[in-house]
């Protein structure tokens, strides 16, 4: 059963600041990995973020990473930023255990 994947209002400010074609990339691999797998996690793509409550996994798009949360059926997107910046918003949001 798929999963529902929700994006956070700040992960909607992301997406529309990215090109037309990187957004094109980051819809489709959302729906390809989290909408039925999110948790499963890949040498390359999907990986699950060590020492954080939030956000739990991280996704691979080309240049953009996607920092998102599962709980229950739901998937939540909380970030989508430029692999240059990914780890000063790690820094600044993310929540250590």
């Amino acid at each position: 059963m798929p999963l529902v994947v929700v994006l956070a209002p700040e992960a909607v400010e992301d997406l529309r600041r990215l090109t037309a074609h990187v957004r094109a990339a980051v819809r489709t691999a959302l729906e390809t990995h989290l909408r039925h797998q999110p948790a499963k996690t890949s040498r390359s793509r999907i990986k699950r973020l060590r020492g954080l409550l939030r956000p739990q996994y991280r996704l691979r798009v080309g240049e953009v990473r996607v920092f998102y949360d599962v709980s229950g059926k739901t998937v939540e997107i909380l970030a989508i930023v430029a692999k240059s910046e990914a780890e000063s918003w790690l820094a600044q949001f993310a929540d250590p255990e």
